[in-house]
């Protein structure tokens, strides 16, 4: 089934290299994309406002966040003080929204003695979405973290008594409690905590240039803070902790703050 929803999911989207100058750009031009990007070695590199991390190599990434606009733009000025700007076209989505009215509002909003707590780990996890590493483990492909049938989908959002609600960015992956977690790609453990109010079990992993996955509702997380994470390595179990109706798993993808569709990523096989 995962297969399915992932090659369903490319069809959808547009996947093309691009050549421009001195500069190649390869992977999904969607919202919910991540690009690659490979150009000259020393070149300063801006994705809209934001500066790029460039290898040795001359490697970088970007990506585009669930509602980001169909015209954006690459600037790259190159170490012989040429310029180029590259014109990118952002194919525009339709996502699932379902509204459900007459709920009770202790249903629809936390309590007021639990926000003080929310905030502060929603700013704990922004700080672990902030890192800019030199790993580079996304040039590998991604496995899948766990074995089960899709039952969420980047996203979808719910309208509860008429309030849109924040859209889901991961991909819901259903199995028991239990059920083994393994990295998708190699990279750095920058987050690990057992018990946040909304996603319960969180962990992160940096795979390098601002990309990073986050593993959610987990039952037990098996690696700690700082811990370096090969692929295909168990990094802990399936749960149901949080604000969740049943045992499943969330993995999401950020890019810095840009909210990644997984089922588009490079799927691998191991």
């Amino acid at each position: 089934m995962r297969l399915f929803a992932f090659l369903f999911a490319v069809m959808m989207v547009a996947v093309c290299p691009v050549q421009a100058g001195q500069t190649s750009l390869d992977g999904v031009f969607s919202q919910g994309g991540m690009v690659i990007g490979k150009t000259e070695p020393g070149a300063r590199v801006h994705f809209e406002d934001r500066r790029l991390r460039v290898s040795r190599d001359g490697v970088f990434i970007f990506g585009f966040h669930r509602d980001d606009p169909p015209n954006m733009s690459l600037h790259i000025a190159y170490p012989d003080n040429t310029e180029e700007t590259i014109a990118l076209k952002v194919e525009q989505r339709q996502y699932d929204i379902q509204r459900i009215d007459g709920l009770p509002q202790k249903k629809v909003s936390p309590p007021p003695d639990v926000i003080e707590r929310i905030q502060r780990e929603a700013a704990a996890v922004r700080k672990a979405r902030a890192r800019d590493t030199d790993i580079e483990a996304f040039l590998l492909g991604f496995l899948w973290p766990a074995d089960g049938p899709i039952t969420g989908v980047y996203g979808s959002q719910r309208v509860l008594n008429g309030e849109p609600r924040q859209p889901h960015y991961g991909v819901d992956v259903a199995a028991p409690t239990g059920t083994p977690v393994v990295a998708p790609a190699a990279g750095t453990v920058s987050f690990a905590e057992p018990d946040l109010y909304f996603s319960g079990g969180t962990l992160m992993i940096d795979h390098g240039h601002g990309l990073a996955s986050a593993f959610l509702h987990m039952e037990k997380i098996e690696v700690k803070l700082g811990d370096r994470i090969e692929r295909g390595q168990r990094i802990g179990t399936i749960g149901a902790t949080g604000r969740a109706t049943g045992a499943h798993l969330d993995w999401r993808v950020n890019w810095f703050e840009k909210r990644l569709d997984p089922q588009l990523l490079t799927i691998v096989q191991e």
